[in-house]
């Protein structure tokens, strides 16, 4: 009886050995392989974003807007702001004499109207009292205020001479804007804008995967351009003995 039960204690002791050995290689490969939130960190993504679209338009209606999640306000926007451009553009309307024939006319209708009530035996149209709230007002002002003062704080910060590649980028990024504002009036260049704020960010949305992909070899050739040019020429750019002072 004991011969037989050795055999059996060594069979069972050679299957748990295998099963724990197998145990051991599967768990060693699933270690090698990469955790899907690792893949997707090495993702390049255009200005380093690492949220959705949306989230970086700031989410809500105005993002909703852009990203043309409801096409029937996007293209009443667009169309609005398009007809406002070429009333002003085109047809060489001014703004004060748009206001004042605006105001005109709706005065003009609702003074036929309350006139004409008394005719048809109807209660004369109830003229709304329009106010500015001052609520909206405020945090429009809050909101221009914090966005002046962190540009200025940039602007600043640039000018202070501590990052070269800012300094460059928004140089380049003037001078651009200097050769469109030359080339057409500020209504039309923020008509220009507009326009491709309503239609750049939808087609990203829907071709990022190649607009990143190019973005990133775009980028990787101009560090390399940078490297080059801080070579040749920025390093022989003489620099004051600051750091010697300080260190001193």
């Amino acid at each position: 009886m004991a011969e037989h039960e050795a055999p059996k204690a060594e069979s069972i002791m050679e299957k748990i050995a295998d099963k724990i050995h197998h145990h051991d290689s599967s768990s060693d490969s699933d270690d090698d392989k990469p955790a899907p939130s690792s893949l997707k960190s090495k993702i390049y993504r255009l200005f380093g974003r690492d949220k959705p679209v949306h989230k970086v338009l700031g989410g809500g209606k105005p993002a909703d807007i852009l990203l043309w999640r409801d096409k029937k306000i996007s293209a009443t926007v667009l169309g609005t702001v398009t007809a406002v451009w070429a009333l002003f553009e085109i047809f060489e309307y001014h703004l004060l004499s748009l206001i004042c024939h605006l105001l005109m006319l709706t005065i003009t209708v609702l003074f036929l109207w309350s006139n004409a009530s008394t005719f048809i035996n109807k209660a004369p149209p109830k003229i709304p009292d329009v106010r500015i709230p001052e609520g909206p007002v405020l945090e429009i002002a809050s909101a221009l205020k914090y966005e002046i003062n962190r540009g200025l704080a940039s602007l600043r910060e640039i000018a202070s001479g501590k990052d070269l590649k800012k300094f460059l980028a928004v140089i380049a990024g003037l001078w651009i804007f200097s050769i469109l504002g030359s080339c057409c009036n500020f209504l039309t260049l923020f008509y220009i804008c507009f326009v491709m704020l309503h239609t750049l960010p939808v087609l990203y949305e829907k071709y990022e995967d190649q607009v990143d992909a190019f973005a990133e070899k775009a980028m990787i050739e101009i560090k390399k351009q940078y490297i080059v040019f801080d070579a040749k020429v920025l390093s022989k750019i003489p620099r004051g003995p600051l750091k010697d002072k300080k260190a001193a």
